[in-house]
């Protein structure tokens, strides 16, 4: 999609700018990238019916950042430059949106601008922790090791995240069909039996009563209460896009039982990956953390800050990171190790795949446990509302045979 801004630059000049984006945010990302101020931007209504009969369900496609660092490290590795490399790329997509991030970085070279310095102007795009890791590459002249480096990053962390996401798929069906069981009872079944119920004249258990003055209550409203459960159910969808979004499901995890430690140590696990991949890549340590805050969360982000500042005061690494809450008694004797022989970004790669075999485990065992309890609760309250149900039913029988 083509965007039309006007922009203040630099030099003080207002100017007019085309330039190709995949959305509003990546326009202005690209714009911010260049040091422009923003004056205006609206989207090139004569381009609009182009992108559409590129994409004509209208959605937008993400770009796969893991796979173009896979092809870029084939095609650099088997001898081809850059240039020519994003130029097959290029040849090879179809989709419109990949085609112009390519065009973008192929314009960009073209003007002598390195990689990195491309990839910096999309910011939306290329995070700062892949344009960091090319411009080591660029340094040391070895951009398919750098490259391959950052692909083993990825896979890593792609793999745990789908290790969790596994574990969590079963307990959310459950939790989902179980609370439609529920809603299902007390929103048809419990009027039906309010209703029968309500001549017959015998006395009731307190809880029956509650019960069924629930289901009288939504007999005599039931369009109201449909209402509100659509409305509630629209929230829930909303308010876990956000939280997905946001990341706060981070913290959501938290409130399980035994979770917030295990995910400090998986939060630290990424931090410690990351380290050592930047480290091994030939990125300075100070350069190196400040890099690696874009994988850290709330506080341990100013713990790191401060951390990365007593590192540039001259002190040890693993002392500062002991120091504000960063390091574990496994991960401190191995920096000092890693200090001692200067392997500091071999330790931070060990310490991460340490860390990372136990969360696997501790994932595969808190499941084991947490499928069945859910279960447990679940089957509890839909046997609890069948019983509170029929409890009249039995006291009615009970009377007869007497």
């Amino acid at each position: 999609m083509q965007f039309e801004a006007r922009v203040l630059t630099t030099a003080q000049q207002i100017q007019t700018l085309i330039l190709e984006a995949l959305d509003e945010q990546d326009a202005r990302g690209q714009l911010l990238a260049r040091q422009y101020s923003v004056l205006s931007l609206k989207a090139n209504a004569g381009l609009q019916a182009g992108f559409s009969s590129l994409n004509p369900l209208g959605t937008k496609k993400t770009f796969d950042l893991l796979l173009f660092a896979q092809e870029l490290h084939a095609l650099v590795a088997a001898g081809l430059s850059v240039v020519e490399a994003l130029e097959a790329l290029m040849e090879r997509t179809e989709s419109g949106d990949t085609r112009a991030i390519l065009s973008r970085l192929l314009t960009q070279l073209r003007e002598g601008q390195r990689l990195s310095s491309a990839l910096a102007l999309q910011p939306t795009i290329f995070p700062v922790l892949f344009v960091g890791v090319v411009q080591a590459a660029e340094g040391t002249s070895d951009l398919p090791k750098s490259l391959e480096r950052y692909i083993s990053y990825e896979t890593r962390l792609t793999g745990l995240r789908h290790k969790i996401t596994s574990a969590a798929i079963y307990p959310a069906v459950l939790l989902c069909v179980g609370s439609l069981v529920a809603l299902f009872l007390l929103g048809y079944v419990v009027p039906r039996f309010s209703s029968v119920y309500q001549g017959s004249g015998k006395p009731l258990p307190w809880a029956s009563q509650l019960l069924l003055g629930w289901g009288t209550f939504v007999s005599t409203y039931a369009w109201e209460v449909a209402a509100v459960l659509v409305c509630a159910l629209c929230f829930a969808v909303w308010a876990v896009l956000q939280t997905t979004r946001s990341g706060g499901w981070w913290r959501v995890l938290a409130w399980l039982p035994g979770a917030a430690p295990r995910l400090q140590i998986l939060e630290l696990s990424r931090l410690y990956l990351t380290l050592g991949m930047l480290l091994e890549g030939g990125i300075p340590v100070t350069r190196a953390m400040q890099i690696s805050q874009a994988v850290l969360q709330g506080a341990n982000v100013l713990a790191l800050q401060q951390a990365s500042d007593q590192v540039g005061q001259g002190h040890r690494i693993s002392g500062a990171f002991e120091q504000f809450g960063l390091s574990t008694p496994v991960a401190s004797r191995l920096l000092r190790i890693g200090e001692q022989t200067g392997q500091l970004g071999i330790m931070f790669s060990r310490t991460a795949a340490f860390y990372d075999s136990e969360t696997t485990r501790w994932i595969e065992r808190f499941s084991k446990v947490f499928e069945p309890v859910l279960m447990a609760i679940i089957g509890i309250v839909i046997g609890l509302i069948v019983i509170l149900l029929y409890m009249p039913i039995f006291d009615l029988a009970g009377s007869l045979q007497s």
